[in-house]
C-alpha cells in the first residue's frame, strides 16, 4: 500500500475486512455515455477513476468496450478489483496510488471520474488532485467531480478540523466512513478553476421519517479541459 497522508486508513480497514461494491453508480453510467467522445471508437477512449475501490464503475466501462484505469489508496481494494477483472476476462490498469501524484502521462485520458473520493482529503489536497486531473486529461477531456455538499446533515454533526476535514461524524448517511470534506459552491469552483465548467448541479433529498429531517446533499460537476 502506498504510504500517504492523502488517505484515511479506515478505507484500507474496510476493504481488508470484506467491503465490496458490485455494481456501478447510475450517475457514473450517465456521465460516461453522455460525455464519451463521439468521434472515436470505444476501444480508443480512455477512462480514469480516482478512488476506484473494488472497481465496480470501471468494470461497467470495461464491459462496454472502453479502456479503463483506476487508482485507490487501498491495496486490498485494488487487489479485489484486479481479481474481478481477471475473473471476467477484462483489461484494466488498476494501481495503488496517491490522488496528488497520478502515475500517468500528460494528456492520457478522455474522461476522469471522481464519485465521492476526493471528499476523503482536505480542500488543499483536493485542489492538488484536480490539478493532476487536468494534467492527465486530453484537450476537451471531461472530469466528473462529485463531492458532498456542506448542506449534508453529516456536515453539521461532526467536528471541522484542519483543511476543512470533518471528523467524529455522528449522524446522517456518512457515519463510520472516517473524516470527510464537505464542499460549498465556492469551494467546488475553486477546485475546478483550471477547467471550463460545463455543468454544476446541487442534488439534495430529505429522509422525513428519520428524526431531524436527515438530508443527503451532493454536487455533480462536469468540467472540460481547455488549453
Amino acid at each position: 500500500m502506498v504510504e500517504s497522508r492523502s488517505f484515511d486508513p479506515i478505507w484500507e480497514e474496510k476493504y481488508a475486512a470484506g467491503h465490496v461494491v458490485n455494481y456501478p453508480w447510475d450517475v457514473v453510467v450517465s456521465f460516461v455515455f453522455r460525455n464519451a467522445p463521439r468521434d472515436k471508437p470505444r476501444n480508443d477512449i480512455r477512462i480514469l477513476e480516482l478512488g476506484c475501490g473494488t472497481g465496480a464503475n470501471l468494470w461497467f466501462a470495461a464491459r462496454e468496450g472502453f479502456q479503463v484505469a483506476g487508482v485507490d489508496g487501498s491495496s486490498s481494494a485494488i487487489h479485489k478489483a484486479q481479481e474481478r477483472f481477471q475473473l471476467d476476462g477484462l483489461n484494466g490498469d488498476l494501481r495503488v496510488a496517491d490522488f496528488t501524484h497520478l502515475p500517468f502521462k500528460d494528456n492520457s485520458f478522455d474522461l476522469v471520474i471522481d464519485r465521492g473520493s476526493l471528499v476523503c482529503v482536505g480542500f488543499e489536497t483536493g485542489k492538488k488532485a484536480t490539478r493532476e486531473v487536468y494534467r492527465v486529461l486530453r484537450e476537451k477531456g471531461r472530469f466528473f467531480f462529485n463531492p458532498y455538499s456542506d448542506r449534508h446533515s453529516s456536515y453539521s454533526s461532526g467536528e471541522v478540523g484542519s483543511d476543512g476535514l470533518v471528523s467524529d461524524i455522528s449522524s446522517g448517511t456518512m457515519v463510520g466512513v472516517g473524516q470527510l470534506c464537505f464542499y460549498g459552491r465556492q469551494q467546488v469552483i475553486a477546485a475546478l478553476c483550471n477547467f471550463k465548467l460545463l455543468s454544476l448541479q446541487h442534488m439534495e433529498y430529505a429522509e422525513i421519517i428519520e428524526p431531524g429531517w436527515m438530508i443527503h446533499a451532493e454536487w455533480r460537476a462536469i468540467a472540460e479541459k481547455i488549453l
